[in-house]
């Protein structure tokens, strides 16, 4: 073939009007992600960007709004325990799932009920 694929750029995740600032809190505060700049011609559509990394993650608005509840991002964590404990201390309900040999994971949602995996690959 005369092109190649080299990465994914961005996950983007869909969130009702006006939730910017409770993915800010989600995302920033409690994940740790850093939150990027939007250019100034997308701003106008409203949603946030954060990124961790090489890796983006990308709000948008969508009217009218559904979540996510079987696609999902999978986000690779060191310290998986640690995150899980944050998350459950922050009221974050998390659903164990130890079906993928070779990983230690779990789902959570995010505040708009989208579907996302965290896991750890156990390496031995």
């Amino acid at each position: 073939m005369a092109f190649a694929f080299r990465a994914i750029d961005h996950v983007q995740l869909a969130a009702p009007k006006g939730s910017e600032d409770a993915a800010r809190k989600f995302f920033r505060d409690l994940l740790g992600f850093k939150e990027a700049e939007k250019p100034e011609t997308l701003k106008k559509r409203g949603g946030v960007w954060f990124s961790f990394g090489n890796c983006r993650v990308h709000i948008g608005i969508e009217e009218p709004f559904s979540p996510a509840k079987k696609a999902h991002p999978a986000f690779e964590v060191e310290n998986l325990e640690e995150l899980k404990r944050r998350l459950t201390e922050n009221g974050v309900h998390v659903i164990e799932d130890d079906k993928l040999p070779g990983a230690k994971r779990f789902y959570a949602d995010d505040p708009f009920g989208n579907r996302l995996e965290f896991l750890e690959w156990v390496r031995e």
